[in-house]
């Protein structure tokens, strides 16, 4: 390692060394907590819960009946969290803290080109990122597998779950590094990088959320059921919330007209007002890849735009 490759990875290696002890305390964590979660399967309190989205409740009292999923949440939370953390604290220094103090003069001087100058530090923090990212993301998904889809577990719509894992989590982290990337370049300041990093990242994330919940760009699955009858149980499908009945003409409307569970009296008040069928929209536990392969390309593509934009600057502002 030499050049400035080896000056990226002095600068760096404080950032490299915190994130490999991230990466060594949550398996320490995850591989604690995931075996106490199957010692709790493996006892049978567990054998007579349903695996739908109702609560699982204990026989003797009725009360509702968990796993010890929090730690597990934290860890999601942690990684919606990761492409702000990564992109104030990686991101933000990586070209501002030179900028700042004007040492990527002294480099530049050194016969070293703004492309080797650049690629050398962006190809060290986006490995790091990447390699941290996706651990964390697979962390979470090993620990998560005993209890995915339970009602004494965390469902796959679950902002913790859909969010914190999967290939989703690593196109995050590096949309984050690359927005704090270009606010260094531009600010040429490192707090006002890192505040700019922090307003840009936590829009992000709240407009991914925002599409998720609006079902914007995965949309819903419409089931229907002749109404009379129990319709089969929903599992782990994500339900917008969205039911409905239908008319003979295919006209949709409220389910509130027929207010009524399924038996005589739905039967009745369908027969009086011509519907034929009722219907609930809901997004099926495979749509979990769906919604990730989209996030997947819209914030890698954000990446990928922002590490292009931060290319053409540097030969403006350098």
């Amino acid at each position: 390692m030499k050049g400035t490759l080896w000056l990226a990875w002095r600068q760096q290696r404080v950032l490299v060394v915190c994130g490999a002890a991230v990466l060594v305390a949550t398996a320490a964590l995850a591989a604690y907590f995931r075996s106490g979660m199957l010692d709790d399967l493996h006892s049978g309190l567990f054998d007579h819960c349903d695996p739908g989205p109702l609560y699982c409740v204990r026989s003797a009292d009725g009360l509702p009946q968990f796993l010890d999923v929090e730690p597990l949440k934290l860890l999601g939370a942690l990684n919606i969290a990761l492409p702000t953390l990564i992109g104030m604290f990686w991101g933000a220094p990586l070209l501002g803290r030179d900028r700042e103090l004007g040492t990527h003069r002294m480099v530049l001087a050194q016969g070293v080109s703004r492309a080797q100058w650049f690629a050398s530090r962006f190809a060290l923090a986006a490995t790091g990122t990447v390699l941290l990212s996706g651990t964390l993301a697979l962390l979470f998904r090993w620990w998560w597998e005993p209890a995915v889809n339970r009602s004494y577990g965390v469902f796959w719509y679950e902002a913790t779950a859909l969010t914190g894992s999967g290939p989703a989590t690593v196109a995050a982290a590096l949309s984050g590094l690359a927005v704090g990337t270009l606010a260094g370049l531009l600010t040429r300041r490192v707090l006002s990088a890192m505040a700019w990093t922090l307003l840009v990242t936590a829009a992000v994330t709240v407009l991914v959320q925002w599409t998720h919940r609006a079902r914007l760009l995965v949309p819903p699955h419409r089931y229907v059921s002749d109404g009379w009858q129990p319709k089969p149980p929903m599992g782990d499908k994500w339900s917008t919330g969205h039911y409905g009945l239908i008319t003979a003409s295919g006209r949709r409307e409220s389910v509130l007209n027929c207010p009524y569970p399924s038996g005589r009296e739905l039967k009745e008040c369908m027969s009086q007002h011509g519907y034929v069928a009722r219907f609930y929209e809901a997004n099926p536990a495979g749509d979990y890849w769906t919604f990730q392969w989209t996030d997947t390309a819209l914030l890698g593509g954000l990446a990928l735009g922002l590490t292009a934009v931060t290319v053409l600057l540097l030969r403006r502002r350098v």
